[in-house]
């Protein structure tokens, strides 16, 4: 059949690797590490990133996640070279549009003897499962249908019992060279045959996964030590492959990334907040700095450097640097390298991506207008230092952009403006009243003189209460630079409204 064709274009060294996420629930970050090392390592051969999606199955499977693993590595900004949107030669790229390709190899196994009938029911199999284990043997499929006789067949379908397709494994060990962990060998008992299609017809990753590995002819499979002890099937599976004609005999290269931990020592999961990719969106993490702490989780760049691009990640990177020991996923270190990429950037790109926020905060339009993008402009140099994500900036600069009717000062901050800040606020309103030039400079030392010197207040007595009047909030960017941006009308009348509301 066409789609069985294996094309003799791609070079014989030139490495391919493969994504291919399942589009259930919201991507994870163990996911999007385990791209982020295929496509480095695609970008430093000068391979090719296939992007893979595997949906075949119909019961857990939504077009919403689809669209979210497309969205998430267009914001990683992890540019795929074969896959949905940009197609290649070895499509369709979704397995749900591969069905009749899967239907076809499973009858070839089946027709060279490579696969067999099993007629087992669920509850038969766990019973031997655990007769197994309390006889000390190895559980797993005990190879009961692998020989029926046409009467035994006959009677299981008089039944009315579907079958499902299980592969025959060879009776023998398997060994292969990871490409992480070094020499690994599974003996014949601890991988038993297997499942590659349900009594359905419904075909089980076990069956899609290795024959479009074959058939994209991927030649390095990374992916995470979690589906180690799946490769000897795969394996297996390939050598199959190969006899019945549905592959050029390649086997790809394995290599299986180390486990991403979470708190209490254990395997990060979807359940835990800080495993969702759409947690650091929504808060406000850039990509790049994602991505850059990803990338310290089994890998290293090297001369303790742990600040970079994944384009300088891309062209150092090698498999030899990969780290077989578990890593912890440190939420206070990736926040650390998210302040520093916040850090790096130049003011006015970090104006374009805490506009976002304030839209949805709904303090600025969309565009923003040229005032409150004048604003935004002088104020970002004055919060780049503070934030450590873009959210953070709703609260840093929400007195500026607020509506006058909307200013409110912090509830906790509110025992600030008492009767004793009353002669302060006053007497900081009167020398701002006779401002002529509206400078922070000029600003700072008006308030000094008359605060500081004219009522001998130390300067956070003196400073503390003009800040909440100003600002709304005990902490926030730097005062006097603020009063300059707000304005001056603006300021009078915040110190006018805390002075006439204690």
């Amino acid at each position: 059949m066409w789609w069985l064709i294996v094309s003799d274009q791609v070079g014989a060294n030139r490495v391919r690797v493969r994504f291919c996420p399942s589009p259930t629930g919201n991507p994870h970050v163990g996911m999007i590490r385990t791209a982020l090392f295929n496509w480095a390592f695609a970008r430093h051969t000068g391979g090719t990133f296939v992007f893979r999606i595997e949906d075949t199955d119909s019961a857990r499977d939504t077009e919403e996640s689809y669209n979210a693993l497309l969205d998430s590595l267009r914001w990683l900004g992890l540019d795929w070279d074969e896959g949905p949107e940009v197609g290649g030669e070895y499509g369709p790229y979704r397995q749900s549009d591969r069905l009749p390709v899967y239907a076809e190899v499973a009858k070839r196994l089946l027709d060279g003897g490579f696969a067999y009938h099993c007629y087992c029911s669920g509850a038969e199999l766990e019973e031997r499962r655990e007769l197994a284990k309390s006889q000390g043997r190895t559980p797993g499929y005990d190879g009961k249908c692998r020989d029926l006789s046409d009467e035994q067949v006959s009677a299981y379908e008089d039944e009315g019992r579907d079958p499902v397709l299980r592969f025959r494994m060879p009776d023998r060990d398997f060994e292969w060279d990871d490409l992480v962990r070094g020499s690994i060998t599974f003996g014949a008992e601890h991988v038993p045959d297997y499942v590659l299609v349900r009594g359905n017809g419904e075909p089980l990753y076990t069956l899609v996964n290795p024959v479009d590995d074959a058939l994209m002819r991927i030649t390095h499979v990374l992916r995470g030590e979690d589906l180690l002890s799946s490769t000897p099937r795969q394996l297996a599976l390939y050598e199959a492959l190969a006899v019945i004609g549905v592959s050029d005999g390649t086997t790809p290269r394995f290599g299986h990334l180390p486990y991403v931990m979470g708190e209490g020592n254990r395997k990060l999961s979807k359940r835990d907040p800080e495993s969702s990719l759409l947690m650091y969106r929504e808060t406000g993490y850039l990509p790049e700095a994602l991505l850059n702490y990803l990338a310290l989780l089994g890998w290293s760049m090297g001369d303790d450097q742990e600040f970079f691009s994944k384009e300088q990640m891309a062209e150092v990177f090698t498999l030899e640097r990969v780290n077989q020991n578990p890593a912890r996923f440190d939420l206070v270190k990736c926040t650390a390298i998210n302040g520093d990429w916040i850090r790096s950037l130049a003011p006015a790109e970090l104006v374009e991506r805490i506009i976002p926020f304030l839209v949805t905060a709904d303090l600025i339009a969309q565009p923003p207008t040229v005032e409150q993008l004048a604003i935004l402009t002088a104020a970002a140099p004055l919060i780049q230092e503070r934030l450590e994500n873009l959210s953070q900036s709703v609260d840093m600069l929400s007195f500026l952009l607020v509506a006058p009717e909307r200013f409110a000062v912090a509830e906790a901050d509110h025992g600030v403006l008492g009767a004793d800040a009353a002669p302060t606020l006053a007497a900081a309103r009167a020398v701002l009243m006779e401002l002529p030039a509206w400078e922070t400079d000029t600003i700072h030392q008006v308030l000094k003189d008359a605060l500081v010197d004219g009522l001998g207040l130390k300067p956070k007595l003196a400073f503390t209460p003009l800040r909440v009047a100003i600002t709304g909030r005990r902490i926030s960017p730097p005062l006097f630079e603020s009063m300059e941006i707000l304005g001056k009308s603006s300021c009078l009348a915040r110190l006018d409204a805390a002075i006439g509301g204690r």
